[in-house]
């Protein structure tokens, strides 16, 4: 790679690094193996920075790799080949907040927590909340989502418009201000989720909501995995008013409750959250959601109304995995996160319950099982890494055989490729397709999402 060159460039003076202790912390990705490197970072303030560092890379065949806030997992960020990172976390900006149309316009390093303090006074919210402080701009490039998916969808349904950098260097604005249009193809949607792989985001149009007035959490505790699961889909099925839906199996509980205070009984836990119409809706929002889990076998019941409460047990939920972390000191851990059919939700909830004992692992089930997105967490003892890709093999293609997807919202990266063809089949090759017309070059963040073409 001519880094010298790279260091030359007008527009990009002063905002190259190459020292080792840079170019390493933009090569880890969440828990995904090994930091492997990129020999330069790059930090763009503008458009026009990411202009020019797209048009050299594309004249010299040079790998891009799109960095946001570094919480991704998968390994989207690790370098297959000689790279330069393209870190984007100084486009941080709020372009415009347009309260009268519910939108807002924000450069893509603008952090999620961030974003919703400035628009607190609005009385608006940007409501994607995958439980990590990340990037918009990566939480679109990985179709993000998490606890409030039940109610409000993911990044897919909330990116209205934005402006994309293709490889070449040309600047593309796709989508309207509008909440819908049968105009063309709808090639906004192909960058969502693609991982940097087509190019790189520089500016999005955001969809907001108004901040839910009347909030409550109900907590069912189950005295199993699989009752919970029943449960939630029973309070799904019934068409209670829920923003999140939450599972915690007992392990996950005993692990909050060591690192949070909290007095939690030791069992499998549904954590609910309401959105009542009104005040007066609330008590029986919450009798009707309590009546529900109680039905489905749940042992204990409880309910917090106050904001200040509320928002504590989203928290504690939040901070599972770092709990679960110090809960085993030491270990090395797995996170294999799938979705299923809500039907199927039982079964899935079941399987990875009953893998984990067979293999003899130490593992948690958790997710956001109102939209049937399953989430495992292995804590690896030493000498179990083989039997960890075993078990994260087969809860993966259990979700398959249910007719779920490899992927419920951390994305392919690395790690996942090999399902994507059991997942989709030949459409991988039109997939491989889209990339090649886009990014002939193959330089925008290489070995990631695809398969190796057939």
């Amino acid at each position: 790679m001519d880094v010298d060159t790279l260091l030359s460039i007008t527009q990009l003076h002063g905002k190259v690094a190459t020292d080792e202790a840079t170019t390493q912390t933009h090569g880890e990705d969440g828990r995904f193996g090994d930091a492997t490197a990129p020999e330069a970072v790059v930090y763009a303030e503008s458009t026009e920075d990411v202009v020019a560092l797209l048009t050299w890379a594309h004249q010299t065949e040079t790998a891009v790799i799109p960095f946001g806030a570094g919480t991704a997992e998968e390994g989207f960020l690790a370098a297959t080949r000689p790279s330069v990172s393209l870190d984007l976390s100084r486009m941080n900006s709020i372009i415009e907040v347009r309260e009268r149309d519910f939108q807002v316009v924000v450069q893509p390093g603008i952090r999620r927590l961030e974003l919703n303090e400035a628009l607190a006074d609005t009385g608006l919210m940007f409501p994607v909340d995958p439980g990590s402080n990340s990037s918009i701009g990566g939480m679109a490039s990985t179709n993000a989502s998490g606890t409030t998916t039940v109610r409000y969808g993911g990044m897919r349904q909330n990116v209205i418009a934005m402006k994309v950098v293709l490889a070449d260097g040309r600047v593309l604005s796709l989508g309207r201000p509008v909440r819908k249009s049968s105009s063309g193809y709808d090639l906004k949607d192909l960058f969502i989720g693609a991982a940097g792989t087509l190019g790189v985001i520089v500016e999005l149009t955001l969809a907001l909501q108004p901040i839910p007035e009347h909030v409550s959490v109900v907590q069912g505790f189950f005295p199993s995995t699989s009752g919970a699961a029943a449960g939630a889909y029973a309070v799904m099925a019934a068409g209670s008013p829920v923003e999140r839906l939450e599972l915690l199996d007992a392990l996950g509980v005993d692990a909050v409750n060591k690192t949070s205070g909290s007095e939690l009984p030791a069992a499998t836990a549904l954590w609910i959250g309401i959105g009542s119409a009104s005040q007066a809706a609330v008590a029986g929002d919450i009798s009707r959601v309590a009546e529900i889990c109680t039905a489905q076998g749940a042992i204990e019941i409880r309910s917090a109304t106050r904001r200040e409460e509320v928002d504590a047990l989203w928290e504690i939920r939040h901070g599972l995995a770092p709990a679960v972390i110090a809960q085993f000191p030491g270990r090395r851990y797995k996170l294999t996160d799938t979705a299923v059919p809500l039907s199927r939700l039982v079964e899935m909830v079941d399987f990875a319950s009953e893998e984990g004992r067979r293999l003899e692992l130490d593992v948690i089930p958790a997710g956001h099982v109102g939209d049937g997105n399953v989430h495992v967490m292995v804590a690896i003892k030493p000498g179990q890494e083989g039997l960890a890709e075993e078990y994260s093999d087969a809860v993966v293609l259990k979700a398959l055989e249910l007719d779920g997807t490899a992927t419920g919202e951390h994305g392919i990266g690395i790690a996942k490729r090999r399902y994507m063809r059991f997942e989709h089949g030949e459409a991988v090759d039109i997939m491989w397709d889209i990339k090649r017309a886009i990014d002939p070059r193959g330089i925008m963040n290489p070995g990631k999402v695809l398969p190796e073409p057939a």
